[in-house]
């Protein structure tokens, strides 16, 4: 396994080991040794899946204390192109957000801490991403930040994505007063 840093330290592209031959392929994406290794000793527990068409943009999600959670994230299948943003009130990079493409391709994988705010827009359809988290999901805990925040600044590549209800009308940053010290 290789890391690849972003421009945030925190948040780690972990590029696997991919044996190929005629048949496929295989991969270990997740072993609790070689991850502890690269700096990532964090106990998952609970994986989620999505399948997405084209256009569909789903986030930026993230989960408030007690119930933060750290994100392991790849795609299975197709592509998207993945954002985090920094949601640490006391972090240096407070604000900025990181994007990398991971494709079915690819085979990378994202290691996204808790204090972040996790999105991700599909450039194919039929994308399934999966992803494993350091903590359950808890309704009460959830928060979001509008997709298109100018204050955040994303380039999603995309105008008009597909949307959930609650993700069009999620709060600007500046509205969101319970982030992460």
């Amino acid at each position: 396994m290789e890391l690849i840093p972003t421009e945030i330290p925190d948040v780690i592209i972990v590029k696997p080991d991919v044996f190929r031959d005629e048949r496929g392929y295989f991969m270990e994406s997740f072993h609790v040794e070689k991850f502890e290794k690269l700096g990532i000793s964090s106990r998952f527990v609970q994986d989620n899946e999505s399948l997405s068409q084209k256009g569909v943009l789903r986030g930026l999600h993230f989960q408030r204390e007690p119930w933060a959670q750290g994100k392991l994230v790849r795609v299975i299948q197709g592509a998207v192109l993945d954002i985090a943003v920094d949601i640490r009130r006391s972090s240096p990079t407070f604000g900025k957000w990181v994007s990398m493409n991971l494709t079915g391709d690819n085979k990378w994988l994202c290691w996204i801490p808790a204090g972040f705010a996790h999105g991700f827009v599909t450039l194919e359809d039929n994308t399934i991403f999966s992803y494993k988290c350091t903590n359950v999901y808890n309704k009460e805990s959830e928060g979001s930040i509008r997709w298109d925040d100018p204050a955040v600044g994303i380039d999603w590549g995309i105008s008009n994505p597909s949307l959930s209800g609650k993700d069009a009308i999620a709060p600007l940053m500046a509205e969101n007063i319970n982030l992460f010290p």
